[in-house]
C-alpha cells in the first residue's frame, strides 16, 4: 500500500484535491491534511519561523507516507526536511526551490501582490485563484471549478495568508534539495507560468496545463502522482519525460 500525504499552496484548503479522490488506484491510501491557520485550524507560524511550523505539523507528516506539496505546500515541505523525519520520498508539484525566479514571477510582482493583499486582502485571493488557472486548457472552467470547491472566501485568517506570503518572499530550499534525505520528483504543468521555463526542464512535464491541474487534469493527476509515488517506494529513477 503506498501512503500519500497531500498538502495544498496559499490560500487554498485541503478542498482543492477532491478532484482526484475516485481517481486514484487502489492500493494508494491518500490523507489530506491542513497546514495551520486554514478550516478554522489555529493561526499558522510567523513566516520566519519554521522550526514552529514543523511542531504544529509533527504529527501530521508522518514519515511513513509520501508527501506531495503543492506550489507553497511543497515549498514548506521541502524547506521542513531540515525539521522533520523525512517522509518516504516528496513530490514537488508546481515548485521550485523558491518561488520568485527569473522567468517566472519576479520579486517586483510578488511585492505588488503584497501591497495589494495589504489593501483588500480577499479582493486579492479572489484575483489570485482566477490568476493561477490561466495556464489549464479551459481558464474559465478551471476556475469555475476551483472556486466552487473553495467558496467565495478564504478558509484562512488574514494573519495565516500574510505570513504565507512571507514564505513566498524568503523561503529557499535549494541547498536541502541539492542533497535532499528523501527521493525528491519535481511535476510541473508545460503552461504553469508561475513556474520559469529553466525550472521546468528539470522534473517531469504534464504538456497542456497550467498551475492547477487538479481541477483541469483531475484524471491524468491523480496517475502521474500514483506512478511516482510508486516509482519512489522501489528506489527506481523516475526519467524526466513529458505526459
Amino acid at each position: 500500500m503506498i501512503h500519500l500525504t497531500l498538502l495544498s499552496g496559499w490560500g487554498v484548503n485541503a478542498r482543492v484535491w477532491q478532484p482526484l479522490a475516485p481517481h486514484w488506484p487502489a492500493d494508494c491510501q491518500v490523507n489530506t491534511v491542513e497546514w495551520p491557520g486554514y478550516a478554522e485550524h489555529d493561526s499558522a507560524p510567523q513566516a520566519h519561523d519554521l522550526a514552529a511550523l514543523a511542531e504544529a505539523m509533527r504529527d501530521t507528516l508522518s514519515p511513513e507516507s509520501i508527501w506531495v506539496g503543492w506550489s507553497l505546500g511543497g515549498l514548506l515541505a521541502a524547506c521542513l526536511l531540515s525539521h522533520l523525519p523525512p517522509p518516504k520520498a516528496l513530490i514537488l508539484l508546481g515548485t521550485g526551490p523558491k518561488f520568485c525566479q527569473l522567468g517566472g514571477v519576479s520579486n517586483t510582482e510578488l511585492g505588488a501582490f503584497q501591497k495589494a493583499f495589504e489593501r483588500a486582502p480577499e479582493a486579492t485571493w479572489r484575483h489570485f485563484l482566477r490568476w493561477q488557472t490561466q495556464g489549464e486548457p479551459k481558464p474559465g472552467d478551471a476556475h469555475r471549478r476551483l472556486r466552487d470547491l473553495l467558496g467565495s472566501r478564504p478558509s484562512a485568517d488574514i494573519a495565516t495568508l500574510r505570513a504565507g506570503l512571507g514564505h513566498l518572499a524568503t523561503l529557499d530550499a535549494t541547498r536541502i534539495l541539492e542533497q535532499p534525505p528523501c527521493p525528491v520528483q519535481h511535476v510541473y504543468g508545460g503552461r504553469d507560468h508561475l513556474v520559469s521555463p529553466e525550472q521546468r526542464k528539470h522534473g517531469l512535464l504534464l504538456e497542456g496545463v497550467g498551475h492547477c491541474p487538479m481541477v483541469s487534469q483531475p484524471v491524468r493527476l491523480a496517475f502521474t502522482l500514483a506512478r511516482l509515488a510508486k516509482a519512489s517506494m522501489l528506489n527506481s529513477s523516475v526519467p524526466e519525460a513529458h505526459s
